[in-house]
């Protein structure tokens, strides 16, 4: 799947709202960052708490331009939890973590302005 990071690109397609709604996007925190050297583009493997209906998930993230290990452990961050698993490599990415593209196109980290519960939906 191809995504466009250009901030200059049209809206995307018109959806139906029950099409948003299939999209399954959460509030996790991060619990734990690791590095991810084996990755093709330079990224961490995260493990992000979704709280106790999701429990803890895996995600790959090419975050790495703009963050350092040690500040992600306690970060709140937006993933989409629906999609199947991806194989990365010898990682398996449960979750895809959400960002945007900075002015650089470096990944900047989709989360909420104040803290909410682990495994809050998206509406």
């Amino acid at each position: 799947m191809h995504v466009n990071h250009n901030a200059g690109a049209s809206a995307a397609n018109e959806i139906t709202f029950d099409d948003f709604l299939r999209v399954d996007i959460r509030i996790g925190t991060i619990v734990e960052a690791d590095p991810f050297p084996e990755a093709r583009k330079p990224a961490f493997k995260l493990k992000i708490d979704f709280g106790p209906a999701i429990g803890v998930k895996k995600s790959s993230a090419q975050i790495v331009d703009r963050y350092a290990l040690e500040e992600l452990a306690g970060r709140q961050v937006a993933a989409v939890v629906n999609f199947p698993p991806r194989q990365i490599g010898k990682f398996m990415s449960e979750v895809l973590t959400l960002g945007f593209a900075d002015e650089e196109g470096a990944v900047i980290l989709f989360a909420p302005d104040r803290p909410v519960p682990n495994g809050s939906r998206l509406f």
